[in-house]
């Protein structure tokens, strides 16, 4: 398994993450089932929200009680949550009590003392940079968060967050896949005029961003067609994308959903994967992707097969 830096930070961790969204129902056979081919394939980093599940809390609780980890098994591992949507709204809320409270709830469902990694959950328009800089002292300071980031950030909010926050932003989880990679394509279409692929969809080259920031990007539905549109592979509205795939899978030796994880770890970003299934062997046929070299004309041959243009 690959690794790549968390942000600025002196830590690694590995380049493809396990979500843990869809466990609630899962027995704890199941659950220590899909953990242990993760850790099997090299995965230590578990990607959780306090909203999963149908209450609050329920799969990070779900995770702990199926697991029951010693202080030093956590200390093995690398768990990241994420606070700020409000499930019976819906709405966000970053305000200092709804984050401080949230990771309360998830120190005690996850059974832990403190929270390796913790995102704030998509933007919040009424957010107060200040309240949120109070928040991440008091978690920093208390020793409940170790490090911090956001998720679905553009780079003008993370911008104003970083005027009142003192702790580095060390990752933003974006959706990224074949089919829905605006934040990749775009770029290629760039100054193209009357070209959808060309207009700026993230708030102006959140990549690049990212980049120069060193904030570690964690693609999240990496299967997926795009939002609520179904998986890709084996999908005959992709079958051209689904033909590259089987052929470089073939080449590679590799199943054909490590070649959709090596799409996104090639690129020089060094994102981070994050697996949203709960069937062990497709984490670990996605986690054969973590090393592999795409060629330059094989990585641009899967873009221009999943529809986008490159002029």
């Amino acid at each position: 398994m690959k690794t790549v830096p968390l942000g600025p930070t002196t830590l690694t961790v590995p380049n493809v993450v396990l979500g843990l969204m869809r466990i609630a129902e899962s027995s704890d056979d199941e659950v220590r089932t899909l953990v242990g081919a993760a850790r099997d394939a090299g995965i230590d980093f578990f990607d959780h929200a306090d909203i999963y599940g149908p209450e609050l809390h329920a799969c990070e609780r779900r995770f702990a009680e199926a697991l029951r980890l010693s202080p030093s098994e956590l200390a093995e591992i690398t768990i990241q949550t994420k606070a700020g949507i409000v499930k019976d709204g819906p709405y966000y809320d970053f305000s200092y009590d709804h984050i401080v409270t949230s990771v309360e709830g998830s120190l005690t469902a996850l059974d832990t003392d403190y929270i390796d990694i913790l995102l704030l959950h998509r933007p919040d328009p009424l957010v107060d940079p200040d309240e949120v800089a109070r928040a991440f002292d008091h978690l920093e300071q208390s020793g409940k968060v170790r490090a911090f980031g956001v998720s679905n950030h553009t780079p003008r909010q993370i911008d104003l967050l970083r005027a009142s926050v003192r702790q580095p932003i060390v990752a933003d989880q974006l959706q990224l896949s074949f089919p829905h990679s605006p934040i990749i394509a775009q770029g290629v279409a760039a100054n193209m005029s009357g070209v959808a692929q060309a207009a700026t969809e993230d708030g102006g080259g959140i990549v690049d961003y990212c980049r120069l920031h060193q904030i570690t990007i964690q693609a999240w539905s990496p299967l997926q067609s795009g939002t609520d549109a179904g998986v890709f592979l084996g999908s005959p509205a992709y079958a051209e994308l689904n033909a590259v795939i089987d052929r470089l899978a073939a080449q590679y030796d590799v199943p054909p959903l490590a070649i959709a994880t090596a799409w996104i770890t090639r690129h020089p970003a060094q994102m981070q994967v994050v697996l949203g299934t709960t069937t062990p062997c497709r984490v670990t046929d996605a986690a054969q992707g973590s090393d592999i070299a795409l060629t330059r004309p094989e990585w641009y041959e899967l873009l221009r097969a999943a529809g986008h243009r490159i002029p």
